[in-house]
């Protein structure tokens, strides 16, 4: 294949990623950005694979393994499991670049230009980092290991202490392409993945996923630097940029810098309590759900605000079933979406989506904010920190600043919950024991069958 052909053909599936990552903002395009970014990476990795002399039976072979793979997460994993499946996915792709580019400094002996080494290094040190710091992330959010914040003393000393070493270390290989340095560069990467991720806290592990897959890209677009290959090169921009973009948005969505998040060991996921539990001389109202339908069916408008809760339990077709019902009686019902709400940035979205929810009823922060004050009825569902008004109005909570939905300001919240726990930042909500919030001590899935059931007797 001529050099003009190939980058041209390169050319084509770089305006294919950014097709579709340009769709992908969007529910309603965001299907076919995902299929013309693939396209778009099918291309380049045939014209890659032609342009080099390859074994097309290893080839062959490793695309039926990912294919039966892909299939069988693609099956098997859960909506509430995607951001560990991310977190996987962006271990992995940090494994293959700082893979491939080992590859090359052993074929080669070390014996390259400055700047393709420095470009060696860099890939090694990013991918590696991100391999164990992503199945760090993985083993917290899947429960293997307790969320909370694993810290000692002098911990922020050591990483650096360790990040400075690897920096010398990066340095002797630059110069004297040291085979011994290399190695050690790769295997400090490995630990200090481990390291940096480990003091930071559940709450926080959707903003690391979305950091590490930016580094992810990072390191593949380095990588596509040692072996000349542009469509690597662009493609892994690509991730880094939004992956960053994605990080400051998250961190804007918590009224938080990227700093305290990597270095506060903020919020828990191991925190409990019980049912219709009293938090000092506060005391929560439970309802049922024949109460709870009563006051839906008349209602003239209705606010949903979908949590983690909802996904957990697979809730969002009973909850679509629920607000058909609503709508039949000429109820207004939307969707408060908040920025963080569940476990990753766009997951409530997702889930609805998949419920067929009309993509006009899914308001944003901005769009259900003004609406809340004329809300008869704001059914909260599994929802926990992203309503919790002492972020407004407690100015030593730790959540203080943080954007929220201001669900209080409407008539009546319901809130369906299987306890008092608190949520993800660890902290106690004071919504719970307002006088216009009654709670519905269920899990999601069964609360809202039940409402279903009620509101065809009202």
């Amino acid at each position: 294949m001529s050099v003009d052909v190939r980058a041209l053909l390169y050319l084509v599936a770089a305006a294919a990623f950014i097709v579709g990552l340009k769709r992908l903002s969007s529910p309603r395009t965001a299907r076919s950005g995902n299929l013309i970014g693939a396209a778009g990476m099918l291309l380049a990795v045939v014209v890659t694979l032609i342009d080099n002399d390859v074994s097309w039976a290893v080839i062959a072979g490793g695309i039926a393994v990912g294919a039966v793979l892909g299939a069988v997460l693609a099956i098997r994993v859960k909506m509430t499991e995607m951001p560990q499946l991310v977190a996987a996915f962006n271990g992995f792709g940090g494994a293959a670049s700082a893979l491939v580019a080992a590859a090359v400094f052993v074929t080669t002996g070390g014996d390259m230009a400055g700047d393709t080494i420095l470009t060696v290094i860099l890939s090694v040190l990013i991918g590696a980092l991100t391999f164990t710091g992503s199945f760090v992330a993985f083993a917290k959010l899947q429960g293997i290991m307790s969320g909370a914040p694993i810290t000692y003393p002098g911990q922020q000393i050591v990483n650096g202490l360790i990040g400075a070493a690897a920096v010398a270390l990066a340095v002797w290989v630059q110069i004297a392409q040291a085979d011994l340095g290399f190695w050690l560069v790769a295997a400090i990467a490995l630990v200090l993945g481990v390291l940096l991720v480990i003091p930071i806290g559940g709450a926080d592990m959707p903003v690391v996923i979305a950091l590490l897959n930016s580094f992810s890209g990072l390191a593949a677009a380095s990588t596509g630097f040692v072996i000349n290959n542009s469509a690597l090169i662009i493609s892994g921009a690509l991730v880094g940029a939004s992956g960053l973009i994605l990080t400051s948005l998250m961190c804007e969505a918590m009224n938080r810098s990227i700093w305290n998040v990597l270095f506060s060991a903020f919020g828990s996921a191991d925190s409990s309590g019980g049912a219709g539990a009293a938090a000092g001389d506060k005391t929560a109202r439970s309802t049922t759900p024949d109460d709870v339908a009563i006051a839906l069916a008349y209602a003239q408008q209705v606010v949903v605000v979908p949590g983690y809760g909802l996904a957990v339990a697979q809730a969002q077709h009973a909850l679509r079933e629920l607000t058909k019902d609503l709508e039949r009686r000429g109820v207004k019902v939307a969707f408060g979406i908040h920025p963080v709400a569940g476990r990753m940035p766009g997951h409530m979205n997702v889930l609805l989506a998949e419920a067929d929810v009309p993509y006009d009823q899914l308001l944003d922060l901005d769009q259900a904010n003004p609406l809340l004050s004329r809300t008869d009825v704001v059914l909260v569902v599994g929802a926990n920190d992203v309503v919790n008004p002492s972020a407004r109005d407690d100015a030593s909570s730790p959540i203080y600043g943080m954007p929220i939905l201001d669900v209080d300001l409407a008539r009546t919240v319901v809130v369906i919950k299987r306890s008092l726990s608190p949520g993800f930042a660890g902290i106690d909500n004071p919504l719970f024991y307002r006088d216009g919030t009654v709670m519905l001590f269920a899990d999601a899935k069964k609360a809202i069958t039940d409402l279903v059931k009620a509101i065809e007797t009202v």
